[in-house]
This record gives structure tokens, sequence and C-alpha cells, in this order.
């Protein structure tokens, strides 16, 4: 008669502790690598509530926005070889421009010219009259 083993067959089934119904499971994300080609999650993003500004009180002790008020863009609208010349602004103001070391300006160039008063007793036309420091014409 063939000999009977103590040992129950194998079912298959994992054994484990009572209750066990296979083997423990893993809950972890994926670590990324941080080789080249392979996929990696990023970062989760942290959800903070941004900071609120309260209304200002008063104006600020000194300017916050440095605006250069000498330099002005344009087109010639009078132009010649000087000294007197015609600008309009950007935003649709004219002015008339004295500069006798300006040059030739011909009527339709994109300028942006830096501006002085004027203590010269000229007349060039209409327009918020000013002395040009300097021109640089634009393409």
């Amino acid at each position: 008669m063939p000999e009977e083993s103590s040992v129950p067959p194998s079912s298959g089934a994992p054994s484990g502790p009572a209750g066990s119904t296979g083997p423990a499971e893993r809950t972890e994300a994926p670590r990324p690598t941080g080789r080249p080609g392979e996929a990696s999650s990023p970062p989760p993003l942290s959800n903070p509530v941004p900071p609120t500004l309260r209304p200002a009180t008063r104006p600020p002790d000194n300017p916050t926005d440095q605006v250069r008020t000498d330099v002005i863009g344009g087109w010639i609208t009078r132009g010649g070889s000087g000294p007197c010349y015609g600008l309009v602004d950007d935003n649709g103001v004219e002015y008339a421009l004295y500069g006798p070391t300006a040059g030739a300006l011909a009527k339709g160039t994109r300028v942006v010219v830096r501006t002085a008063p004027t203590t010269a007793k000229v007349d060039c036309g209409p327009g918020r009259l000013l002395a040009i420091r300097s021109v640089r014409r634009q393409t």
C-alpha cells in the first residue's frame, strides 16, 4: 500500500494569517526614478490661501512707477531740415519741436525724441513747444 503523506494537498491558495485572502497589496505610489524617458508623476500642488492686500490708507511716499516724461515716441508731421518740426505722439498729442542740431527729418518718420523745456523765443507751429535733446529714428 502506498504511503500517505501527513502534509495536506495544496489547493493553490496561499496560506497566511486567519482572515487573509491573499498576499499583502502594495499601496504606495511608485517613486520617480529620474531617468530620462521614464514617466514620473509631478509632486502634489499645495493649496494655500493667497494673501489679501488691505486697501491703501494714503498715497505712496514715492512714485511707484518711474515713467520718463522727457521721452516722446511718435511720427513727424512737419519735417524738413529744421530747426522746427511737428510731431504727434502715440496718444495723439501734438508737439512743436525745436532742434537746430537735429538734422533732416522726413514727414512720416517714426522717431523717439528726448526733450527738454525750451527757453528759445521761437514759433515752431501748433503743439506744445519743446527742445530736442536727441532723436532716434525707428524702422
